[in-house]
């Protein structure tokens, strides 16, 4: 087996709603860990250290198929990162940092699902089962449910608002851009996410910069929150985002984010002690809905040889292997 296909088996036969549930729990984490972290330091400088963390402790064992990787591969895979990692986190944390109410930039970065379905139908012109479209709007209404007490406007500039947006977009072009490529298969899952966070690292440097500096705060708050958003929301959430995407279609991994804000309240619950109402636990059953009926419509359309649907083969496994993931 070729070096950059060795990333260990079990996690390409772990069963992909396994994955997904892992997804949606790490993804949900880096709201928290955001939150945690505002009490300690600026919310940029911590997600440039983060990724400072990732590299240092990801070099000694992804080194080797760095070198060993094409220009051509280390260009694309460091696009991807630009755009999912540091486009996405620097719009979402910026707009915060400007005045847009954390409500609701996070609802703007929750409308992902929606990004992603309307690239693949405009750029790609591929057609979505009416399902698909049914169970995103579904899912979208279980979010304004699970969200409704966080929502407000704030003071900021009118065009911070677009931030979140833009970030959001950011995030679902490298997932088609990744899914069309299939640019997992030139380089492994951990040298993938190192050179993510390495040029990612550069765009947190010059809004870190501009908000006091790099130094790092000699605090244990501060490296409780990098390491929380280190191991958790890069390594787990963005981890698991390839590879759920590798299995599965850019629309349903997408969809299955519906489910992060509640899971992101119930953390806030368990963490900071903050109430649960029965809204929320409505509005996550209709996003629970919604996200079943994109799944389940999206599976069927697997089968039926839909080229986005289609997942890709796993490093010695047959088409038809594959398509079982669905």
């Amino acid at each position: 087996m070729p070096r950059h296909l060795s990333t260990r088996t079990w996690l390409y036969t772990l069963p992909l709603p396994l994955l997904e549930a892992g997804l949606v729990l790490a993804w949900s984490s880096g709201f928290i860990g955001a939150r945690f972290s505002l009490d300690h330091a600026p919310a940029m400088l911590v997600v440039f250290w983060r990724c400072v963390v990732i590299m240092l402790v990801l070099l000694p064992f992804v080194a080797r198929q760095l070198r060993q990787a094409s220009p051509a591969a280390l260009l694309q895979n460091a696009g991807i990162g630009l755009l999912a990692m540091g486009g996405y986190l620097a719009g979402v944390v910026q707009g915060i940092a400007l005045g847009v109410p954390a409500g609701l930039a996070a609802l703007l970065a929750d409308l992902l699902p929606i990004g992603v379905a309307l690239l693949v139908a405009v750029v790609f012109r591929q057609r979505l089962a009416w399902r698909t479209w049914a169970g995103l709007a579904i899912g979208l209404v279980g979010v304004l449910l699970v969200t409704q007490d966080a929502l407000s406007l704030g003071d900021a500039p009118l065009w911070a608002y677009s931030l979140p947006l833009l970030g959001m977009l950011s995030l679902a072009v490298a997932t088609l851009w990744q899914k069309r490529s299939n640019a997992m298969a030139t380089m492994d899952l951990l040298p993938n996410l190192w050179l993510q966070c390495c040029v990612s690292s550069v765009v947190f440097a010059v809004f870190a910069s501009m908000d006091g500096g790099l130094k790092p705060v000699p605090s244990v708050g501060f490296a409780l929150s990098v390491l929380w958003t280190a191991g958790l929301s890069s390594l787990g959430g963005y981890g698991l985002y390839w590879l759920c995407l590798r299995r599965s279609t850019p629309t349903r991994v997408a969809s299955v984010l519906y489910l992060s804000p509640a899971v992101t309240l119930l953390w806030a619950w368990g963490m900071f002690d903050e109430p649960l109402s029965g809204m929320i636990l409505f509005g996550t059953a209709v996003s629970g809905v919604g996200v079943w009926l994109v799944v389940r419509t999206e599976s069927r359309q697997a089968h039926a040889g839909n080229p986005l649907a289609r997942n890709r083969p796993r490093p010695g496994e047959s088409q038809a292997t594959t398509r079982a993931d669905a």
